[in-house]
């Protein structure tokens, strides 16, 4: 018997509604991620899967679904618990063991997902593509009365903080008051944790029982207004924060204003002097200028990104690192500052572009809010249209591919066409040295898009008007 499934793999793992997870879908890709595993060889029969999972509500019965699958299949599920996918593919690759983590990452609380990781890191496409095969084949126990005898939560947790003991001086941010925005990301006690030793003044902030999805790319105007309002009023030097699973991070200056993700990577790839960096074509085009590094481009997502740093370690490379425009950082070296040595961590996460950017702007003497300027970076701004089915945006994009008429009647109001790039979504250069990118989302029903101009309020014109462009040509009729 086939399963017909609605949940799909996007740009980082399964996701899907949680109604399309939790009727089985869930459990089954489970199963058919343990049998690929095994027909691959990668793991043997009886073999540990460390499982977590992220603080939206629907996450616990997930994971319980996922771990009777695996049980079912012949492996050993231990469970993590709440902890960040970061910290348990840290614990899971230390110990050359499988890992899974049932998380919907920044997406809405209705939703949900699976990142599944082999003893040596992340998925590739090519397994994604056979797990998918195999999950409409197989058939999975629910999973639901399933209890776990294994717990190793607190283990995974305490060597995540191990990992960054050094990487900043004790003391050196002494004199900082830094805000924790928690809310829902499981890694909201972490950042304590971690931070503790340097000295910095901690001030939690927002922290919520509710699922609050935080989208770090494009922060929404809500909870941008909540982090001008607590810098203000506590004086702060940077609020900090993460996504739900906590392989995003969100760095806020004094004044309140989110630092991009691309600022973030480009300021870690300073701080630990990489020899070549691999980032998405979303993230800001002056990189390769700002850099001595080797520079690969990508599409979006941490697979691509994955396999461009194995590219550029092809070519010779000793110090590669990656990150996205969402500003997770990714390792492919082994990585030395202060007393720390981190090993090679090719997943996103969260901490260090934060520990890095502080250590960094506080070395240098800078506030926060000059980092852009000290990068010399053009404004960079993205933006989204929630709730577009996917075919739409997907539509959008073809016709403004395919048909150079349509696409220069589109793009008029922002000026002329100069280049385009189709490595992921349209990414068109306008004269000026201005840039636009329409990007359908590879996990939500989502089109995103991007404007770089020479400052801010052009950017922010651009983005505008290419938001209510957008939305106009993709209205029905």
């Amino acid at each position: 018997m086939r399963f017909l499934m609605a949940a799909k793999f996007g740009t980082s793992g399964l996701r899907g509604l949680v109604e399309e997870l939790t009727d089985g879908t869930a459990a089954r890709h489970a199963a058919a991620f343990a049998a690929h595993l095994l027909e691959s060889r990668l793991i043997r029969p009886g073999d540990d899967v460390f499982v977590g999972q992220d603080l939206r509500d629907s996450s616990a019965g997930l994971a319980r679904q996922c771990m009777g699958a695996l049980a079912a299949a012949g492996l050993s599920p231990v469970d993590c618990g709440g902890l960040p996918t970061p910290a348990l593919a840290l614990h899971a690759i230390s110990r050359g063991s499988a890992s899974l983590m049932v998380t919907g990452s920044h997406i809405p609380a209705d939703r949900n997902g699976v990142k599944f990781y082999r003893p040596d890191g992340e998925i590739d496409k090519h397994d994604e593509a056979c797990i998918a095969e195999r999950a409409t084949d197989v058939a999975a126990p629910s999973g639901e009365s399933f209890a776990p005898h294994r717990n190793a939560g607190h283990l995974a947790r305490s060597g995540f903080v191990k990992r960054y003991a050094g990487w900043v001086p004790p003391g050196a941010l002494r004199g900082l008051r830094l805000g924790v925005y928690e809310h829902s990301s499981v890694a909201r006690d972490l950042f304590a944790d971690i931070l503790a030793p340097s000295g910095a003044e901690l001030l939690s902030l927002g922290r919520s029982e509710a699922f609050i999805p935080v989208d770090t790319e494009a922060v929404s105007e809500d909870i941008q207004a909540r982090i001008r309002s607590w810098a203000a009023q506590h004086r702060l030097d940077a609020v900090i924060s993460a996504d739900g699973d906590g392989d995003r991070p969100l760095l806020a200056d004094e004044t309140g204003a989110c630092l991009r993700g691309d600022l973030l990577g480009l300021a870690t790839a300073v701080e630990v002097g990489a020899d070549a960096v691999v980032t998405p074509v979303t993230s800001t085009s002056a990189i390769e200028a700002r850099l001595e590094a080797m520079v690969l481009r990508t599409r979006v997502g941490s697979p691509f990104v994955i396999a461009g740093m194995a590219a550029a370690q092809g070519k010779g490379a000793r110090r590669v690192v990656g990150f996205e425009a969402n500003g997770g950082i990714l390792t492919a070296s082994v990585l030395t500052l202060g007393t720390a040595e981190l090993a090679p961590l090719p997943t996103r996460d969260c901490m260090l572009p934060i520990l890095a950017t502080l250590a960094m702007t506080r070395r240098q003497g800078l506030a926060l809010s000059q980092l852009p300027a000290h990068f010399r970076l053009p404004a960079s701004l993205s933006g989204l249209i929630r709730a577009v089915p996917t075919a739409s945006s997907q539509g959008l994009i073809a016709m403004l591919t395919a048909r150079s008429d349509v696409r220069t009647r589109f793009f008029e109001p922002f000026g002329a066409i100069a280049a385009l790039d189709l490595t992921d979504g349209l990414r068109v250069s306008l004269e000026g040295g201005r840039t636009l990118h329409l990007r359908p989302s590879g996990n939500a029903p989502e089109l995103r898009i991007y404007a770089e101009a020479t400052d801010a309020e052009a950017a922010q014109g651009m983005l505008d008007g290419a938001v209510a462009q957008a939305t106009l040509w993709m209205r029905p009729g």
